[in-house]
């Protein structure tokens, strides 16, 4: 790790404000990806050739600042880049549905527990491939599929979600009434369908769909991973906010 001598108001930058800025920038560019767990304070010690109370000093407000989260006795994780973090809060696609006066239902397609690979285990700050619990649940309203759900849970920290009857309640309402979410992140694009999303949502290989995927944070550790994909040209998603409020906006989806 090399830093620059840069100066601030007319003086050097103290070390501190420099390791953090440094750290920070890799976190804005992705070289550190969220979830990654960073050196300990000791080996950024060893490797950067300061104290112990410059490191600490950078990392306690790296934490504050929403860039990293640091877990007692396990390390210091990877947040993700605050500057583009989200407002919006997906609702319960169940209470959605029925709040419009529809009927919802959902389709069991898969649910196992089984070693994950290196690209979902790396979603969950897990160095290597390692065993995850999976569900794959068809949202349906009036008997329309309408949304594929595919939702990876940790088990260290959700043992009992293969247990959860999810015809009965969905995995976003399960987690929400057992977890307190530190930290929620949405990814949103729009993609076309994979074979096993034309059979599932039963569309035609050129029928534009929306992603969003779902991260969950809790102690520090990634709960949950998600990712919903919806036909396009089933739904409309609108969004609602205050500019000059600090609440969360909502994305609703309604029926097209």
């Amino acid at each position: 790790m090399t830093m620059s001598q840069s100066r601030q108001n007319g003086g050097p930058v103290p070390l501190y404000l420099r390791i953090k800025s440094h750290i920070a920038e890799h976190i804005r560019r992705g070289d550190w990806p969220a979830g990654l767990k960073i050196p300990s304070e000791n080996q950024l010690v060893a490797e950067l050739k300061v104290s112990r109370m410059t490191i600490n000093r950078a990392l306690r407000e790296l934490t504050d600042e929403g860039f990293l989260s640091r877990v007692q006795g396990v390390g210091t994780f990877v947040r993700g880049n605050p500057l583009q973090a989200g407002i919006i809060e997906l609702p319960d696609i169940a209470e959605d549905i029925r709040s419009r006066g529809h009927k919802y239902s959902a389709i069991i397609e898969e649910k196992e527990a089984l070693r994950a690979n290196a690209e979902v285990s790396r979603l969950f700050g897990l160095a290597q491939p390692s065993r995850l619990f999976r569900a794959v649940i068809i949202h349906c309203e009036d008997e329309l599929p309408v949304q594929i759900e595919e939702r990876w849970c940790n088990p260290a920290v959700v043992p009992g979600f293969l247990d959860q009857d999810f015809a009965r309640i969905t995995p976003e309402s399960y987690l929400a009434g057992i977890i307190p979410a530190d930290e929620v992140e949405h990814v949103i694009r729009a993609v076309l369908p994979q074979a096993s999303h034309q059979r599932l949502l039963i569309i035609g290989p050129g029928e534009p769909c929306m992603s969003i995927e779902r991260r969950i944070w809790t102690g520090g550790h990634v709960a949950s991973y998600a990712r919903f994909v919806h036909s396009g040209n089933r739904h409309v998603w609108r969004s609602r906010y205050n500019p000059l409020s600090p609440g969360k906006s909502r994305i609703l989806a309604e029926a097209s």
